[in-house]
Parts: C-alpha cells; structure tokens; sequence
C-alpha cells in the first residue's frame, strides 16, 4: 500500500491525484493499493511508502479542467458535494473515483453503478445534499443588539458552503452570521460579498447557539418569550409523540430551538 498524506483540503485532493499520474501509478485502483491520509490520521498499519502531497495551483488547475471536460455537470457536482462529508473513509474512494474517470478509454464511467466506488460517490453527496436541506429548513436566528442576526448552526457534514446563497438571497438587506460551531468558521453577511470569519475566544460564550442578554435585542428577547409561551398554550400533552417529533427534525437540531431551550 502507499499512502500519500495531503492536507485534508480539495486542493490537495486534487493535488495528491496529479502526484499519482506524475509517479506512474494511476492505476493502483484496487481498494488497499492506495490511501489518502488527513494530517489528523494515524499511519495505516501496512503502508509500505508514504508520499507528502505539495498543493500547488498548477496541479489543482490541470487536474481540474480534466475533470471539467470529462464529466458531465451532474456527476462533477456530486464529486465536490461528496467531499465535503469530510469523511476520512471518502477520500480514498473519491481518489480512485477520479483515476478511474481519467484512466476510462471512454466517456459515462461515471454510470457505471456496477463500479462500488461510483456508487459510494453518489450516495455520499444525497446524504450531504440531504443535511444542506434540513440545514435550510431548521436553522434559527436572533437578533442582536447592533440589529445584526445570528444563528449558531452544527451540521453533520460541511454544507454551510452549499446553503449560504441562500441565505444571501433571502435576506438581503439584512445583516446576518450564519456560524459552523463544529468546525470554528462562518459568514457575515452585511449587503456585500460574505466575509470568511472566526470567533474569537472571549465570545466562546455564544457557542450554545443563545446569545446572552446583554448582546441581544430587546425585542428578540421579548419575540422568545412569547413564542415560548405561544408553544406551550398550544401543545396537547396527550398527543406527543417524541418519535414523530424526531422522524421530522433530528435531535442535534432541538439544541438551537427556543422552545427547547
């Protein structure tokens, strides 16, 4: 086996499948013949050689448009989509996925559903397509002092990239951050092109999604009591049925809701 130990990012990804066409071995496609490896990962216990991928932007842009010309707009929006499961397990798979694309003499390999590595690329980007959905449907925002809104948000997969549009487009003129506590980045939003941020330590108090009171709005906080006292008037107590409850909203979800805060 030979692992090549890149930097997690799809840049490197990209990156580690130039270094295997330029070393001779693209068609090490057996599963066990060649392993991406995160930083974060230990070694594999039978590697025989460990190679260190160098992300460059010739690399990135070369095997990029290869891929831009051999695969249809669908299957190249699964691959990316797929990735960012940030499934350690993926990336081998999504590796010899793409040197199985370009070592094809012909085109549509990438429906060969025979082929389990295809298959896995494509079941993997419904599940993140389906995560970037819910996200969609049940994040919440407050509102701050300032009139700037936020919600903490903590998705299984990276998907704050796929749902920020958006967000964008459905508030507009609103100042928003839209924030990934799992992963320790998000988005702040003012009318112009979103910004790239990160919280620093002295705000670490927010991470549970509420805001203290004295960083909110007023009226957020008298919006939350009502909806508090809203939910409870209308609750039948002899018809609640957790497991309905949890078929249509996942529990990581409830954590962020006021109601159940």
């Amino acid at each position: 086996m030979i692992a090549l130990a890149f930097d997690g990012t799809w840049d490197g990804m990209l990156s580690a499948v130039f270094d295997v066409f330029t070393r001779g071995i693209n068609h090490f496609t057996e599963p066990g013949q060649l392993h991406l490896l995160r930083p974060t990962e230990p070694l594999p216990l039978f590697a025989d050689e460990i190679l260190h991928v160098e992300v460059t932007d010739e690399k990135v842009a070369r095997v990029w448009q290869g891929l831009r010309r051999r695969l249809p707009a669908g299957p190249l929006s699964a691959l990316t989509v797929s990735f960012l499961s940030e499934d350690a397990a993926m990336d081998t798979v999504t590796l010899r996925y793409i040197l199985k694309i370009f070592n094809s003499p012909t085109a549509g390999k990438e429906r060969d559903f025979s082929d389990d590595d295809m298959l896995e690329v494509v079941r993997t980007a419904r599940r993140v397509r389906g995560e970037a959905h819910r996200m969609l449907q049940f994040v919440r925002f407050q509102k701050a002092s300032d009139g700037t809104y936020f919600a903490m948000v903590d998705p299984i997969h990276n998907v704050l990239p796929m749902t920020l549009d958006h967000f964008t487009d459905r508030f507009a003129d609103q100042h928003f951050i839209l924030y990934d506590r799992r992963r320790g980045y998000g988005y702040f939003y003012d009318g112009g092109e979103p910004r790239l941020i990160t919280l620093p330590d002295e705000l670490s108090r927010v991470a549970s999604g509420f805001p203290p009171d004295d960083i909110m709005a007023e009226d957020e906080r008298l919006f939350q009591r009502l909806w508090k006292t809203y939910f409870k008037a209308i609750a039948i107590p002899e018809r609640k049925n957790g497991r309905k409850q949890r078929q249509d909203m996942p529990v990581r979800y409830w954590r962020f809701l006021t109601e159940k805060h």
